[in-house]
């Protein structure tokens, strides 16, 4: 149990920023709660430092990949090529006691995109770097005396731009998707629950569920809301090294507005990810995980990874 408890700060589930889903579907929907963000039961201030990579190169309809040589240019849709993301994510947490909590999430994203835009026959591409979508969360977990099931309520903040424009190619100069900006423009209201607790000597568990329901849209765009679900075990024998595994299942609904594209967004993506983590001092811990798709379904043509890295450090105070 003691290895239960030393779990620290709570951004419920899914990587928040990260799962993005909408001409081009992110597909990390990966909780690092048990280490970057966990579930707190002791009181204090907590620090953690996560960097995320997708490449998006693969392009999807339904359940199937899109050969892009059955669409040559100029095509009467926009045919997209790819997309890096690499997310760094700064978290702050504090437990006054072991009821409460509230958890601060700022990303900072870098994205390069490339595309052929409807009736183009030559590449269009961009590239930003700048902060993304605040999140900030309030937890109560106060119902037990193990206090091992909580609830979550919270906001994600427009503090991310969505002004970047394609920087070459036939598109240079105009906007780029909605769904591919560092910020949505408005404000979405989280709310969650999640549990944690021993099977047996060796191993732990978690479940957790999370929606995202926008509350308030901007500029003729509004993001599709969502609903996260994930559950993960690890394995405790070695105090030192902590192997992990975990299922998340991610669903968004279409995005809408006269600036959305809506035909090419939501879906839903089912993943597993094996990951690491490794205590290097007491109050310091390392993570790692590889996340691989088990079943996507997108509406329309997204892209997609074929796997997402994502590392981690927390420091405990």
């Amino acid at each position: 149990m003691n290895t239960v408890l030393r779990c620290a700060l709570a951004v419920a589930l899914s990587s928040a920023p990260l799962a993005a889903f909408a001409c081009s579907s992110c597909g990390c929907t990966l909780s690092s709660d048990w280490d970057s963000q966990g579930f707190a039961t002791t009181s204090g201030f907590r620090f953690d430092v996560r960097y995320d990579f997708l490449n998006q190169a693969q392009l999807r309809s339904g359940t199937g990949v899109v050969d892009r040589g059955d669409f040559p240019p100029p095509q009467d849709r926009e045919i997209e090529l790819g997309t890096i993301n690499r997310y760094t994510t700064l978290g702050f947490d504090y437990s006054p006691n072991r009821d409460w909590g509230i958890n601060v999430q700022l990303p900072y994203v870098d994205r390069s995109h490339w595309t052929v835009a409807e009736n183009d026959t030559d590449i269009s591409s961009s590239h930003s770097s700048s902060l993304g979508d605040a999140r900030i969360l309030l937890r109560y977990q106060g119902f037990r005396a193990e206090h091992n099931v909580g609830i979550q309520v919270g906001v994600k903040l427009p503090t991310g731009g969505h002004d970047v424009v394609f920087a070459a190619g036939p598109e240079a100069g105009n906007a780029l998707d909605r769904g591919l900006q560092p910020g949505s423009g408005g404000t979405d209201l989280l709310l969650g629950a999640y549990k944690f607790g021993t099977i047996n000597q060796n191993w732990d568990y978690f479940l957790e569920g999370q929606a995202q329901l926008v509350i308030a849209s901007s500029d003729h765009f509004a993001s599709g809301d969502s609903l996260n679900l994930n559950a993960g075990l690890r394995y405790l024998a070695n105090e030192t090294f902590i192997p992990q595994i975990q299922i998340n299942a991610r669903g968004v609904r279409r995005d809408s507005g006269a600036e959305a594209d809506v035909e090419n967004s939501g879906g839903t993506l089912i993943d597993l990810s094996p990951g690491l983590s490794v205590n290097v001092a007491k109050r310091i811990s390392m993570y790692g995980f590889v996340q691989v798709p088990l079943y996507q379904r997108v509406n329309g043509f997204q892209l997609a990874p074929r796997a997402t890295a994502s590392i981690g450090a927390r420091f405990q105070f």
